[in-house]
């Protein structure tokens, strides 16, 4: 195998890959990133994909230090301030707040197009990252030393180590033969972007229908994002309604907590799965984000679990480096798994259970959700406890989400 071009291959430029990649790029490494579609063009202000993330606290911590977050709070993010989840079928609620944690906000709603678009640009100014598009990728080869790449076209790279940032579909894993155990939630995710009658007063509203969750997520804009996540049959029925008849229904759904839904945009549906990789590395290869793992929206995870991954590999990767190792070896790559699996089991079985409790339809388990919620909603060091996780400020973080960008 030939010499390595590269310090380090990413297949992938979304988020959690080209978040990776100025991570390492900054630290001195050299990264070729592997993208199957053109980069996002530049985005003007307010302007909506049709999709958004919760990134917490501690992804945005990372963002800051990479300095993509104040040119993204520049163009109109949205931090809510407070978060409150009700039970259709009981009287169980909880409501979070930022001010009982001594903070400006729990979170920030971002336009996931804005978001890449930021990231793609900074990756095009960096001379140690390469970024080649439109990459219809062959095969992988793994040697003692090295890896490789190769693509059609009679492109290839090398480097010392490989990183699946591809998704959900991730090519790096199937080529690799990576196991994955995956299952369908039999829920689909309707996205929209809605405005209402009521302001949404920063603040992220959720309410648990025995069909699945509804999500009013904040926008600059004064709108919210939509995430309906509801049994298939059902999702086919909503997308075939007309705008008036989904905005009435859309209303009910929510209680009219934000008063009438007064118009929506377009709506886009998703299937909902899960899916989960037992083993994140191979021979100097490394999976992260959705390709190593997929959870359910309804706590709007994903995203930071992602990129929790990114910065968890990429500082293992540094201090490899700095000690002289090699940052290939399966010895320095599984410190990242054994890092990282088990967090991310606990998320994906921790949202797989409530996806169930919130399903069930029985007296019982209405009465344990109204019960539970109530509870937690009363116990501060509980209640603390599931903020702090859920913001992304406690827990064994990666340096780099755990301190105020200087």
């Amino acid at each position: 195998m030939p010499v390595e071009d590269y310090d380090v291959i990413i297949v992938g430029a979304g988020v959690v890959g080209a978040a990776m990649a100025l991570l390492l790029a900054e630290s001195g490494f050299t990264v070729i990133v592997l993208e199957r579609d053109e980069l996002v063009s530049k985005c003007e202000p307010g302007e909506y994909g049709g999709r958004v993330s919760a990134i917490n606290l501690g992804a945005e911590r990372f963002l800051s230090k990479l300095n993509i977050w104040p040119e993204l709070s520049a163009q109109g993010v949205s931090p809510y301030e407070r978060m409150y989840v009700w039970d259709a079928g009981s009287s169980g609620r909880i409501e979070f707040d930022c001010a009982d944690y001594g903070l400006t906000h729990l979170g920030t709603i971002v336009e996931n197009n804005l978001l890449i678009s930021l990231l793609h640009q900074r990756l095009l100014l960096e001379s140690n990252i390469t970024v080649l598009t439109n990459i219809q990728m062959h095969k992988i080869k793994q040697g003692e030393n090295a890896v490789a790449v190769a693509w059609r076209d009679a492109g290839s790279a090398c480097a010392k180590v490989l990183v699946g940032a591809d998704g959900a579909g991730s090519w790096v894993r199937k080529s690799l033969a990576m196991r994955v155990k995956t299952a369908s939630y039999g829920q689909s995710g309707i996205v929209a972007q809605v405005s209402t009658e009521r302001d949404h007063e920063k603040t992220a509203w959720q309410r648990f229908l025995s069909t699945g969750p509804l999500a009013f997520l904040p926008l600059s804009n004064g709108d919210c994002s939509i995430v309906w996540s509801c049994e298939q049959d059902m999702a086919g029925e909503l997308m075939a309604l007309g705008d008036t008849d989904f905005i009435q229904r859309l209303s009910a759904s929510s209680e009219f907590k934000l008063g009438k839904v007064i118009s929506t945009g377009p709506r886009k549906a998703y299937p909902l799965c899960s899916a989960y990789v037992p083993h994140y590395v191979h021979q100097r290869s490394a999976l992260i984000g959705d390709a190593a793992h997929v959870v359910h929206p309804l706590a709007g995870q994903g995203v930071n679990l992602g990129l929790t991954d990114a910065a968890a590999l990429a500082e293992v990767l540094i201090k490899a480096r700095a000690k002289k190792r090699d940052i290939g070896q399966q010895l320095t790559l599984r410190r990242y798994e054994r890092w990282r699996k088990g967090d991310n089991l606990l998320m994906l079985s921790a949202l797989t259970g409530l996806k169930t409790l919130f399903g069930a339809k029985s007296y019982p388990a209405a009465k344990l959700r109204e019960i539970g919620l109530n509870a937690v909603d009363g116990l501060d060091p509980l209640k603390s406890f599931l903020a702090n996780k859920a913001m992304g400020i406690s827990g064994d973080l990666p340096e780099i989400m755990t301190t105020n960008s200087g």
